[in-house]
C-alpha cells in the first residue's frame, strides 16, 4: 500500500510531462503561424469534398505530408517539397495520414490537375492502372441512358463502360474531385515556418 501513492504520483507526473511536451507546447508553437503565402481557404465545394475524403477513409491509405529528403525521397517521387505547419492552416482536422498504400496527396492537384482523370480513377482505378489496389467508388456515380445538360460524364475504356449507357458523376464525386484538385502546396514555404527537417547524415536533429 505504501508504494501505491508514490507510483500514482509518478504516473501522473509522467502523464503531465507528456501532455506538456506533446500537446501544450506544440500548440503554443504553431498558434502564431500564418497561412503559407499562396495558400487560400477552401471553397464550399472543396470543403464538401474534404468531408467526402474523410468519410471514405482516404487517410488510411494516403498521407498529406511530403517529407524532407533526409526522411524519404518524396521530392524525387514528384510529391513536392517538405510540408510545413502553415500549409495546414485551413485544415481542421488535419489529414496528415501515416500509411502510404497509395501516393502522398498533398500536391495531387498540381501533379494531376485533370478533372476527367480523377473521375475515371475514382470510378474504376484499374481503368487507368491494371495493377492498382485502390478500391473503386462506383456508388459516387450514376449510370444513365443519356447524359443530361450539366452532367459530368466519366470517360472509360470499353471494357469498363456500361454497354449503351453513360456514367456520370454524382455531387459527392464532383465535390471530392474539386477537393483533390485544390491540393497544391507547390509554392515556396517561408524560411521561418515551423517544419520537421528530419535528420542530418550524422544523425543530429536539425
Amino acid at each position: 500500500m505504501n508504494r501505491v501513492i508514490p507510483l500514482g504520483i509518478l504516473a501522473l507526473a509522467i502523464l503531465a510531462f507528456a501532455t506538456l511536451m506533446l500537446v501544450i507546447l506544440p500548440g503554443i508553437q504553431i498558434r502564431t503561424e500564418a497561412p503559407t503565402p499562396g495558400l487560400r481557404p477552401y471553397s464550399e465545394a472543396e470543403l464538401r469534398g474534404r468531408a467526402v475524403y474523410v468519410s471514405e477513409g482516404c487517410v488510411y491509405c494516403h498521407s498529406q505530408q511530403p517529407r524532407s529528403l533526409d526522411q524519404a525521397p518524396d521530392g524525387e517521387r514528384g510529391w513536392g517539397r517538405a510540408s510545413v505547419a502553415s500549409d495546414y492552416f485551413y485544415d481542421q482536422p488535419h489529414q496528415l495520414g501515416t500509411m502510404r498504400t497509395g501516393p502522398d496527396l498533398q500536391n495531387v492537384g498540381a501533379r494531376l490537375p485533370s478533372e476527367a482523370w480523377h473521375m475515371t480513377h475514382l470510378y474504376q482505378p484499374r481503368a487507368l492502372y491494371d495493377w492498382s489496389v485502390m478500391p473503386a467508388y462506383p456508388y459516387l456515380f450514376e449510370v444513365k441512358d443519356k447524359a443530361a445538360p450539366g452532367d459530368v460524364v466519366v470517360a472509360l475504356p470499353e471494357r469498363y463502360a456500361p454497354e449503351g449507357k453513360v456514367v456520370v458523376a454524382k455531387p459527392r464525386a464532383r465535390d471530392l474531385v474539386a477537393y483533390l484538385r485544390s491540393l497544391d502546396r507547390t509554392f515556396p514555404a517561408p524560411p521561418t515556418a515551423v517544419r520537421d527537417d528530419g535528420y542530418s547524415e550524422q544523425g543530429e536533429p536539425r
